[in-house]
């Protein structure tokens, strides 16, 4: 499969924009080991391989453990995630199958018990940006690299 197109060097704006967003989420104050989470598990509902290779490898870089990392797929029937980690994984997942869960208060109640009104918003605002760079990367095609040290 190859790239379709470079966004970046078409839309250098968009890009820029979309950079500002993800650049505010990195600040905000949400764990980093939550936002890589919820990167993963939106990219892995979307199939998007370029941002689940990104995010599985800066989620290792973070100290994220392998076992976490492969059964992020099935993290309702482990207990290795936080109430707080599930919370947001449930809203990623409601949110990003919006058009099939419409976002049930239940899953907004529980959200709500381990995130303030803040929190609530940035972690809404990254959900809907991981599902925006997923859409970039799976609509142009966009390729993970080959890690040398992981062919080896």
């Amino acid at each position: 499969m190859e790239q379709r197109l470079d966004a970046g060097a078409v839309a250098p704006a968009a890009m820029k924009a979309v950079l500002g967003v993800e650049a505010y989420i990195r600040g905000c104050g949400l764990e980093p080991s939550l936002i890589e989470l919820v990167k993963m598990r939106a990219s892995q509902i979307n199939g998007c391989a370029f941002c689940l290779d990104m995010h599985s490898h800066d989620a290792r870089q973070r100290g994220e453990t392998e076992q976490r990392l492969y059964l992020l797929d099935a993290w309702r029937e482990v207990p290795f995630y936080s109430p707080r980690e599930r919370a947001a994984l449930a809203w990623t997942e409601a949110l990003t199958r919006i058009a099939e869960t419409h976002a049930p208060d239940a899953d907004y109640a529980e959200l709500r018990r381990h995130f303030s009104e803040r929190e609530m918003v940035d972690l809404t605002t990254l959900i809907g940006l991981i599902n925006l760079w997923n859409r970039l990367a799976i609509g142009f095609r966009s390729q993970p690299p080959l890690r040398k040290a992981e062919a080896a």
